[in-house]
């Protein structure tokens, strides 16, 4: 919030061998020389054999030759492309490719931002290929590569209804001067449920729900410029999309908490089902929230507030010592770094009165805080990365629910002013998520804007990957950005 050459002298040369001298002279000693350090080669590391793969049949090279054909259907490329049939070992390194791609990802992890810690666990896709052929199960060895999850589901139905839009044109551009009918029908190109006549403020709203605008009803800035987006870029967003839930692990725990953070929602599972679902603040777009997994450990309540090195230096040194110190700060000494500034615990401090602590290479965590007023609006990325929260109280008394002696106790644990850290019964875990693009129960897709422009960063790579990994592939326009 880091080669020591030895020289070796040999006792000859310390000796001078010119010759014998003319009077007798003690016998020359050779100084003792500290024992060379010879480098530890690490025993070779053994490699196993790749598994053969046995040889196709001409039904199941056939088979996997259509398969390779739907790229577009699992969002790994933006537009179909002429292919070639492929056959033997070049069929097989094609099928392995997809199959890895449908896993874990399209694009490699080498290729991440920094900020984009949620990794894929490794997979090898040649073993399960292999006995697949041998028992001529292909099509079901293929049904189990994608991301088993309703909402992968969801978003590959979603491709494909938005590529159709696409196919038929997209959408024609509104302005403030369109009529009501050209807006419903705007509107409708995406919403099935608009009905004829309908009133024009109950279809905008639900065209404002599904955005996560405000639904006052009016045809405003913001709601044009979301209607405004190409179907290009839709299509971009449910493809970047896709490929985050390839990142998932194939099998998540049962007790979770979920942060979405273009949304700015905080939901808690149990039993696999949503129990419990808040507002949140989350980073703002000079100061991106990192997607990762971690689990939260502990809970401390009556946090002080270290402040971190660049928020003081960005925001409150300048103020000037006299003034941080007449606004509660403290001003301690550091041996690494001479000084820096801590709130203390209390009602105003930036952490309000509970922190929930998990480990990570970023130094967020999910906290309080006594500025409410944000979590009415729905512009809700605001904070320097870590993850505010409307109802902590409530949430710290789910998680530590499996301890009798904490239940019910947590409000009286903050009216203490005192500092304490308590360790929850069961570490929960935490997913810091990037969901722009989701599908409801009944199929329409919502949407969220890109604030930190990921989405159009990671289709840009999808595409780039498939291109370039893909021998099926032909050459493509690159898709449509946002600006």
């Amino acid at each position: 919030m880091n080669r020591l050459d030895l020289i070796r002298l040999s006792a000859a040369s310390l000796l001078g061998l010119s010759g014998a001298p003319l009077f007798a002279q003690p016998p020359a000693v050779a100084p003792t020389l500290p024992p060379v350090a010879q480098p530890v080669v690490p025993p070779p590391v053994p490699v196993a054999p790749a598994v053969p793969i046995p040889p196709l049949s001409s039904a199941q090279e056939d088979w996997l030759n259509d398969w390779l054909k739907g790229g577009t259907k699992e969002g790994l490329m933006a537009r179909s492309r002429p292919s070639k049939r492929l056959s033997g070992e070049a069929l097989i390194a094609a099928v392995l490719d997809r199959a890895k791609a449908l896993s874990t990802g399209r694009v490699n992890t080498a290729d991440f931002l920094e900020v984009w810690a949620l990794r894929p666990a490794p997979f090898d896709p040649r073993p399960g290929l292999a006995r697949a052929v041998a028992e001529d199960r292909v099509p079901q060895w293929v049904a189990g590569l994608t991301p088993p999850y309703s909402g992968y589901d969801g978003l590959r139905r979603g491709l494909v209804t938005y590529e159709a839009i696409r196919d038929k044109g997209g959408w024609p551009a509104l302005t403030a001067k369109s009529s009501p009918d050209t807006v419903r029908q705007r509107i409708a190109i995406e919403d099935m449920s608009v009905k004829p006549g309908e009133k024009l403020v109950d279809v905008i709203q639900r065209a404002q729900r599904r955005y996560g605008l405000n639904p006052t009803g009016v045809l405003d800035t913001r709601t044009l410029r979301e209607l405004n987006v190409p179907v290009d870029d839709r299509i971009a967003a449910i493809m970047a999309n896709m490929e985050r839930w390839r990142w998932m692990p194939r099998q998540l725990p049962v007790n979770r908490v979920q942060v979405n953070i273009a949304a700015a929602v905080l939901t808690m599972f149990e039993g696999d089902q949503p129990i419990t679902s808040m507002r949140a603040v989350t980073g703002s777009p000079d100061n991106a929230t990192p997607m990762l997994t971690s689990s939260i450990h502990s809970i401390v309540v009556n946090p002080p507030w270290n402040v971190p090195a660049s928020i003081a230096k960005k925001e409150l040194w300048p103020k000037g010592r006299a003034a941080l110190k007449r606004q509660g700060y403290k001003i301690v000494g550091t041996p690494e770094t001479g000084e820096r500034i801590v709130q203390p615990a209390g009602p105003n401090s930036a952490l309000g009165r509970l922190k929930f602590d998990f480990n990570n290479p970023f130094a967020v965590y999910l906290h309080d805080t006594p500025a409410r007023a944000k979590f009415a609006s729905y512009d809700r990325l605001a904070s320097h990365g870590c993850i505010r929260l409307e109802k902590p109280v409530s949430l710290a008394e789910l998680m530590v629910a499996g301890n009798p002696d904490l239940v019910g106790k947590v409000q009286t644990m903050i009216d203490t002013g005192k500092t304490q850290r308590v360790q929850l019964p069961q570490e929960v875990a935490v997913y810091l998520l990037y969901w722009t693009a989701f599908a409801s129960g009944n199929g329409t897709m919502h949407f969220r804007s890109d604030p930190y422009g990921w989405d159009k960063l990671l289709a840009q790579k999808i595409e780039a990957s498939s291109s370039r990994l893909d021998p099926t592939a032909a050459p493509s326009n690159t898709i449509a950005a946002k600006d």
